[in-house]
């Protein structure tokens, strides 16, 4: 009787998942660029929040602002955001996913250079907004980036790597608020945030390729073929997602949906608002808590330093714990993973008003940050891994974007809570139910559909 020899992979692939040395330094290189983008995003995020109590205590730097306009201002970031997400699935399919992450760069370091000059309330809302637009894409564009390239059984992984960035720019505004605000500024600060032209703009443009899987839905294989030899990415999975195929005389002889009317097609139509309502409750959850958590804790009795620290708190627990949780959901699925993310977020913010003990509050702290910034995070990697290379941007694009009606609410309604002089507890338990309603809307996500 013969014996049958273990089946091998294919010779384009080893065991661990790369086809050589040079695929996986490809890789490595798209996550770098991608892991540095995010953290100018959570710098943005947190570095507004974190200079709030001097704009607030100091006319002279943009004029006399109450913490309603100053909750409107962190808004217009987010109406910016609202706006470029939900672009980013238009302008990728049309100019292509690099090219869409190389403007988002410049436009981002531009908006944060005028927006440190700005010497009046409208005008440096005006460059919120401005700043915001490229947020939106660089978000939304980010996790379909990374999705097309990273190996199967690596997704959530290297998704949560690259949207750690974020988080970790959190802390390192904190860390520079705390350091450096009283040597340079909050202007500054805002300079440090522009950045990203001088370096990662170069960066990028040397270590970000072009997706093989999007050129070749749209018809490109050739120039698909010639990315997949000068990076090494194993062709039989980079160009296998053909939707759009064009004759000799380039006109298109086969189509499928993709885009919105994709991810609005009846197969992915329940997913998609649940999808929609996770990533809304999470971001609300997650601006409003970095813009208002330093002045939520010193109603609380906090001191001054002691609520920055707070913030430091939330995204370090945001970042560790968003890839502890990646790896888990990896193994198991990212939506048990995310239900049992939103139920500790929960559980934290109902008891933190209750919580007299530091070292006790600040572990609340950061393990709020895993249940809403972690969270979003893990949202973005499912909704990268739910829908198909013809409508993944789109799908990003939509997170992002009705996420980030969730982010204008989210400030807008912390202000609104310290303007009516309630209590933090108030405050926590407004943001505690939002990631309620975020872990049952998770549960109602049907299976993916793999049409």
């Amino acid at each position: 009787m013969s014996v049958k020899a273990p089946l091998s992979p294919p010779l384009s692939q080893s065991v661990d998942g790369w086809k050589s040395s040079k695929h996986k330094a490809s890789v490595y290189g798209v996550v770098v660029v991608m892991f540095l983008t995010m953290i100018f995003d959570g710098y943005d995020i947190v570095v507004y929040g974190a200079i709030l109590p001097t704009l607030l205590n100091d006319p002279s730097h943009l004029g006399h602002l109450s913490p309603a306009v100053a909750g409107t201002l962190g808004s217009y970031t987010m109406i910016g955001i609202l706006f470029g997400a939900l672009g980013a699935g238009a302008i990728g399919d049309r100019i292509g996913r690099r090219k869409m992450m190389l403007v988002a760069l410049a436009w981002f370091s531009i908006g944060m250079a005028l927006g440190a000059m700005a010497t009046s309330i409208a005008f440096f809302g005006a460059t919120r907004f401005f700043t915001g637009l490229a947020l939106g894409v660089i978000t939304a564009g980010g996790g379909a980036v990374i999705a097309e390239f990273a190996p199967a059984h690596r997704k959530n992984m290297f998704n949560a790597i690259g949207y750690t960035g974020i988080p970790f720019g959190g802390v390192i505004a904190s860390f520079f608020a705390l350091w450096l605000e009283d040597s340079i500024g909050w202007r500054g600060l805002f300079f440090i945030g522009a950045s990203p032209i001088l370096f990662l703009l170069p960066l990028a443009w040397f270590l970000l390729p072009e997706s093989p899987r999007w050129l070749t839905a749209m018809g490109r294989k050739e120039q698909a073929r010639q990315i997949c030899h000068k990076f090494d990415f194993p062709e039989e999975q980079f160009t296998k997602d053909e939707i759009i195929r064009l004759d000799a005389d380039g006109a298109v002889v086969k189509k499928q949906k993709i885009g919105l009317a994709a991810i609005f097609s009846r197969p992915f139509l329940m997913g998609t608002l649940m999808i929609g309502i996770m990533s809304f409750m999470a971001i609300m959850a997650t601006y409003g808590l970095n813009t208002w958590l330093p002045q939520i804790m010193q109603i609380n009795g906090m001191s001054s330093d002691g609520s920055l620290y707070s913030l430091v708190a939330l995204n370090s627990g945001a970042a560790l714990g968003a890839l502890a949780a990646a790896k888990i959901a990896d193994m198991i699925g990212a939506k048990p993973v995310i239900i049992v993310t939103f139920t500790i977020a929960a559980i934290c913010m109902f008891a933190m008003p209750y919580l007299t003990f530091a070292p006790l509050m600040y572990a609340a702290i950061a393990a709020t940050g895993l249940g809403v910034t972690g969270t979003q995070i893990l949202v973005y990697g499912m909704t990268s891994n739910y829908y198909p290379t013809r409508a993944r941007q789109a799908g990003m694009s939509w997170a992002a974007g009705f996420g980030r009606l969730g982010g204008i609410a989210g400030p807008s309604l912390g202000g609104i809570i310290i303007a009516m002089g309630l209590g933090a507890s108030d405050a926590f338990i407004v943001f505690a139910v939002a990631t309620v309603v975020g872990a049952i809307a998770t549960m109602a996500v049907p299976p993916r559909e793999n049409k």
